[in-house]
């Protein structure tokens, strides 16, 4: 059995010169992830908070922290997440 990310909730940082819009299409790129949802809560002079809500059958995390990484993006805490345990379904040769 192995354990996939289903649901993730990210308070996050990231720089206003960056649109949600761009930032979504990114991570959305990411192996496992099918949607990506973005709230701006709060914003400064430089920067802004955003709650992100990805959602996918097995989201790869250490690629999702690794892309919002190189776009300056700072996850700032994990808020929720969901995980299921799925059957692994042997590789045909």
């Amino acid at each position: 059995m192995a354990v996939s990310i289903r649901r993730l909730v990210l308070d996050s940082l990231k720089p206003r010169e960056i649109s949600i819009i761009e930032l979504s299409r990114v991570l959305c790129q990411v192996t496992g992830v099918e949607e990506v949802d973005i709230t701006v809560t709060e914003v400064d002079a430089k920067t802004e908070t955003i709650k992100l809500i990805i959602r996918g059958s097995n989201i790869n995390y250490e690629n999702l922290s690794k892309v919002m990484g190189e776009y300056g993006v700072a996850i700032r805490s994990i808020d929720e997440i969901n995980v299921s345990k799925t059957k692994m379904v042997p590789q045909k040769k």
